[in-house]
């Protein structure tokens, strides 16, 4: 139970962290109302899908931790809550102060040109996100077995992520979404390669 308040805690703090680190990108970047992108624009529609797509990872990080008394799983699992809880925190709070929606009639990753995709299968809204089964399976597990498919669906969760961060570091036009676009994608990669080893030591390898 202690522990439990603690992951909530960091996370509220993370959230507190994230509110002072919106008004300074902001201000950094202006802040005036002609730099307010479009609804159905790329920092828009960034915005709103990765926030759903780093609650995930948050969800699942959550799940591991209580599946596993692994310290390095662990560890990673708290790191990626809170880091993503952070992010997501800060990318709501950019959509508040552009006064436009969190949601979008669209479909997700119409910014990038994906809109066309076949809809998400059973829950899996966005590339690399897992499924409903595939988090019910997660809770199931425990040990060994919890920390490799944790890892393996946190693997192709992160090449998702990175895939769309390359996107808006590409297509954004706030330079401060722009660079915690381009920070995503180096995280993310130092943690795929992170994931691999720690797979490997488990006698285990990514699912793609």
């Amino acid at each position: 139970m202690k522990r439990h308040i603690g992951w909530v805690v960091g996370t509220a703090a993370a959230a507190l962290v994230a509110a002072g680190a919106i008004t300074y990108a902001v201000a950094e970047d202006g802040g005036s109302a002609t730099a307010v992108p479009a609804a159905e624009s790329a920092d828009a529609g960034f915005a709103r899908d990765m926030a759903v797509h780093h609650q995930q990872a948050v969800e699942m990080s959550y799940i591991v931790r209580d599946r596993t008394d692994d310290e390095e799983v662990r560890r990673l699992a708290y790191d990626i809550a809170q880091t993503q809880a952070n992010q997501r925190g800060t990318l709501l709070g950019w959509l508040d102060l552009w006064g436009l929606p969190k949601v979008s009639a669209k479909p997700p990753m119409t910014w990038m040109g994906m809109g066309d995709m076949p809809p998400g299968q059973d829950g899996a809204l966005m590339p690399g996100m897992a499924t409903n089964t595939d988090l019910k399976k997660l809770g199931t597990l425990s040990g060994k077995r919890a920390e490799v498919f944790y890892l393996q669906l946190m693997t192709d969760h992160h090449k998702g992520g990175v895939h769309m961060a390359e996107g808006c570091a590409a297509r954004c036009t706030v330079g401060a979404e722009k660079r915690l676009a381009e920070g995503m994608v180096a995280s993310q990669q130092s943690e795929i390669e992170l994931m691999a080893g720690m797979l490997k030591d488990r006698g285990a390898a990514p699912r793609s």
